[in-house]
């Protein structure tokens, strides 16, 4: 019998940064392993456009914990771990493309690299090109050089951390409690998202020297 689908789990902050679980560490870290393995390389040796959709909606019907379960808790600088990262990546994009464009676009003024480039975003970035960018971000995953897919997900992460460190510089030049939470918040967010940047930044370069497994 079909495996009954569940809701969607909306992603906290409190669980950004990873989802605890009380299995066997060694069990845990092999099945991460083995899964991803054998779902990328299956799928990249045969890119079928339906598939690969599946995969990148795949959290849009399970839910991100369905993907935290299988890769989440290994070593960032891992292959499960940087599919991880990815998919998170593009969770927190979903949750609200109104502001996370709005960081990005934000970082795009501030930084002047060629994050803006590697990224690839249509310019300028709303919302709706901010969702485009996360589902080819993931898309090249599996049909693509996962390197460059990587690396498109680090410079989206910096570029959006950029954003949200000059947002909440602006809220601690205005007074009040509630402004002073928002700056520290976001200060926060930007956080966790230099340290997803640096990780799929290393991940892409493991993988280019043929040492990402």
């Amino acid at each position: 019998m079909p495996r009954d689908h569940h809701r969607p789990v909306h992603f906290t902050d409190q669980e950004f940064a990873a989802i605890q679980g009380g299995e066997d560490p060694a069990v845990v870290n092999r099945v991460a392993h083995e899964t991803a393995n054998a779902l990328l390389h299956r799928v990249r040796q045969d890119p079928d456009p339906e598939v690969v959709e599946r995969l990148v909606t795949y959290t849009d019907v399970h839910g991100i914990d369905a993907i935290a379960e299988l890769w989440a808790r290994v070593g960032a600088h891992t292959l499960p771990g940087a599919l991880w990262r990815i998919y998170l990546v593009r969770t927190v994009i979903r949750q609200n493309p109104d502001e996370i464009a709005y960081f990005f676009q934000r970082g795009t003024e501030q930084v002047g690299t060629i994050d803006q480039a590697v990224a690839g975003a249509e310019q300028p970035t709303g919302p709706a090109e901010i969702l485009t960018l996360a589902d080819r971000i993931l898309q090249g995953l599996y049909t693509g050089d996962l390197a460059v897919a990587l690396d498109r997900g680090a410079a989206f992460c910096r570029l959006t951390a950029a954003g949200a460190t000059s947002v909440a510089d602006d809220s601690d030049l205005t007074a009040g409690e509630r402004a002073s939470e928002r700056a520290s918040e976001l200060t926060t967010r930007a956080l966790r998202l230099s340290e997803l940047a640096a990780d799929l930044t290393e991940a892409a370069a493991l993988w280019r020297r043929d040492s990402l497994d």
